[in-house]
């Protein structure tokens, strides 16, 4: 059999840094797990656009058609602020994500023991946290039609669209479902359904969903602002939230910062299975480019390597191998390593991006 493919997209900023180390690892499970991986690369975003005049070039497009996943650092950056916004770095992000159809957006936000306190909840509330968003990913207010703005009398209008279809809905809630099968079999649905109508399809396809293919998953609703209170309340009381576009972008982005840094968080996107059974993958860290340190050396590179796990475990049915590198991170965290990002008010020395992946490295030869 020939080796699973991957395509590189390190784009802008950080990524190129924080990409290094991610292929240093994807190298050692070659070498010493026997998993090769064939791995080509390519450009997005600024840098794209840099030498093409887009953000995405159509061959790099049918690139990502092509292989099993792809692997994506970070795009944008102040340098592009001024371009249209058809071709801004993040237009080439978003055409990804379109035309591989990847509509279910996974978005873990676990709280490695070591990192507690640096969530700004208490230690007690988000110590061993593991909970993960699924957010439906390409339809939605970001996409519905009509939008734009528009001129109505003497004053402008801005409008967008909240559109779901049946079917939309169908597919993101199995997608749920089926990781929570995987977790600990409980799905959280979240909507504006008391005053929404696109929420009141939501909650009825989920149910339906529910009732005819996954009775065994317990399910529950909530309304989505109450959903954003409880996750600053109580977070471990969810396993898998489904959420639409919006609200998944919202109740994501606060999730997140409840286990103290935007540096450790991975996310995958994901489609429908290809002739070979593996889905349409994307795999990106949740950070943006951070011009600010570009090249220092500072960048934290353990969201971009979790992201690989998530690869290894979604993508390429490898889940002992995915565990087997979060828990080498997790133990490097144990052990006090910590770049920049990580330091606490306590101070220290911060390690470099490369030091990081080193240690990473250090701990995944231990585990063998």
């Amino acid at each position: 059999m020939s080796n699973p493919t991957l395509l590189i997209l390190a784009g802008d900023g950080i990524g190129p840094e924080v990409m290094n180390e991610v292929k240093r690892i994807i190298t050692w499970y070659g070498d010493k797990r026997d998993m090769p991986f064939d791995i080509s690369e390519d450009l997005v975003g600024g840098c794209a656009y840099d030498k093409h005049g887009t953000p995405l070039h159509d061959d790099t497009m049918a690139k990502a058609q092509e292989v099993d996943a792809v692997l994506l650092g970070a795009v944008g950056g102040p340098k592009y602020d001024d371009l249209d916004f058809s071709v801004k770095p993040e237009r080439g992000l978003l055409r990804l994500r379109k035309e591989m159809d990847l509509f279910s957006n996974l978005r873990p936000a676990q709280c490695f023991d070591a990192l507690a306190d640096f969530s700004s909840l208490k230690r007690d509330i988000v110590a061993g946290l593991d909970i993960m968003i699924v957010r439906e990913l390409t339809s939605g207010v970001y996409f519905g039609e009509p939008r734009g703005i528009h001129l109505e009398g003497n004053e402008r209008v801005g409008i967008n669209t909240q559109r779901y279809t049946e079917s939309e809905i169908a597919r993101v809630a199995r997608s749920a479902f089926e990781l929570a099968r995987r977790r600990s079999n409980r799905v959280c649905s979240m909507e504006k359904a008391n005053v929404m109508e696109s929420g009141v399809l939501w909650r009825q396809v989920v149910t339906e969903i529910h009732e005819k293919e996954y009775a065994d998953v317990e399910l529950s609703h909530m309304y989505a602002d109450n959903g954003a209170m409880q996750l600053v309340r109580n977070p471990k009381q969810f396993d898998v939230i489904v959420t639409d576009n919006l609200f998944g972008d919202l109740l994501s982005d606060a999730a997140a910062m409840l286990t103290g840094s935007l540096g450790m968080l991975p996310s995958a996107s994901l489609g429908l299975p290809m002739a070979n059974g593996r889905p349409k993958a994307l795999y990106e860290p949740v950070h943006g480019s951070a011009p600010d340190i570009t090249g220092q050396g500072k960048a934290n590179p353990i969201a971009c390597i979790l992201s690989f796990a998530m690869a290894l475990r979604y993508s390429f049915d490898a889940g002992a191998e995915a565990d087997r590198l979060e828990a080498a991170v997790e133990q490097v965290l144990a052990d006090g390593a910590r770049t920049a990002d990580l330091l606490g008010p306590e101070g220290g020395s911060p390690i470099s991006t490369t030091q990081m992946g080193d240690a990473i490295l250090a701990a995944l030869d231990a585990s063998l």
